[in-house]
């Protein structure tokens, strides 16, 4: 498979100017020349085949030589939303999100949240999924969305089909999954966890309980476990023996 390069903006003609980071990681990391063969994705859905036609100082000049629509979303919308973690964690966090075919990270400020996301670190964070989507074939980028109270997060969620939200006291995912949801908002607590004034809210507003295991999980780890195990279940052609032991898991 061609390497693959993030272009920020609409492709729409047969030239393309690629610059930045971009150009330096083609030319100076990949080395790639004039004449080799590059995949193009800009979170539009589609991969744009090109060949590097001229190379100067700050931009590589690429042509485009086919376009095609590559989908490798997952069939269920998937919208996690947990408190950012500290340090390199929210980096793991949001690059392992990404592979796994989440379509929205949100930002989660509940009662017992510690960091507040600055804009900042929501770009830097952005840069985390463009480099996660070259390595794992995405061509839509997943969503960084603006932090989001717990209250909030339960406004926007009334019309959603599936609610979940991680609870020791809670059923198995298995439990609460329904074949039929296309889209599911999940709910990460902080370290302290969700307070019971919290967890009242999301009940009385139908939302799922769910238990993630015996051990108590830290943010990034719940909310990928969460998240493998709702692929796991919306795709299950592709896993049937592991989802004859997913019981033990979720």
């Amino acid at each position: 498979m061609a390497e693959r390069f993030f272009y920020p903006g609409p492709i729409d003609g047969a030239l393309v100017h690629l610059s930045g980071e971009e150009m330096h990681h083609m030319i100076h990391v990949c080395r790639l020349g004039i004449g080799d063969r590059v995949i193009l994705f800009n979170g539009d859905g589609r991969e744009y085949q090109a060949v590097i036609r001229n190379i100067r100082k700050r931009e590589v000049e690429l042509a485009i030589e086919s376009v095609a629509e590559v989908s490798r979303e997952l069939p269920l919308h998937i919208h996690v939303a947990a408190p950012l973690p500290k340090a390199d964690r929210a980096h793991f966090l949001v690059e392992k999100l990404t592979e796994l075919g989440v379509a929205c990270y949100q930002p989660l400020l509940t009662s017992r949240s510690v960091i507040e996301p600055r804009p900042t670190r929501l770009e830097k964070l952005r840069r985390y999924v463009v480099e996660a989507c070259k390595q794992c074939g995405r061509n839509r980028l997943m969503e960084i969305a603006p932090p989001v109270t717990f209250e909030q997060l339960l406004i926007y969620s009334r019309q959603v089909e599936g609610k979940l939200l991680a609870d020791p006291e809670g059923k198995t995912l298995r439990e609460v999954f329904c074949p039929g949801w296309s889209r599911v908002v999940v709910a990460i607590g902080p370290e302290g966890g969700f307070t019971t004034y919290e967890l009242r809210q999301a009940h009385d507003q139908g939302w799922h309980m769910v238990s993630l295991g015996p051990t108590v999980l830290r943010i990034e780890t719940a909310a990928l476990t969460m998240t493998a195990g709702l692929v796991l279940l919306c795709q299950q052609k592709f896993f049937p023996m592991a989802l004859d032991s997913l019981d033990r898991f979720c």
